[in-house]
């Protein structure tokens, strides 16, 4: 099942999405003031289509542009970020032969379980 363009994400989504872990959505979070989630009962955080595309941004700076956290918050802050929405996912450039890929097998499972679910739906 997948969402509409422009549905709000739940923190799950988002890291799948990004391939980050939400702890570490949650610390940017709190570093970031430009990321800011709605919050509603339970304290579940839903993130509008604006919310993603900073996560887009935070996470591009981070860890494929070498910034530091103080450097992005500033390049964020100054709009000397790339303002310029990302491509998709698929569309990153392929990793070098030569590297060790760094295989997140919890996340690989629930991505199978999830095409496996939809595939029986």
């Amino acid at each position: 099942m997948s969402k509409e363009p422009g549905a709000f994400l739940t923190i799950g989504e988002l890291s799948d999405e990004l391939g980050v872990a939400q702890h570490i959505l949650r610390y940017w979070e709190s570093k970031f003031s430009q990321l800011s989630p709605l919050k509603r009962a339970g304290n579940r955080r839903y993130y509008r289509p604006a919310d993603v595309e900073v996560a887009r941004r935070i996470q591009r700076l981070l860890g494929q542009q070498g910034y530091t956290i103080k450097g992005a918050q500033k390049a964020l802050r100054d709009g000397s970020a790339e303002t310029v929405a990302s491509p998709p996912l698929a569309a990153a450039p392929a990793p070098s032969p030569l590297a060790t890929p760094a295989v997140d097998l919890q996340r690989l499972r629930g991505l199978r379980d999830r095409l496996q679910a939809a595939l029986d739906a």
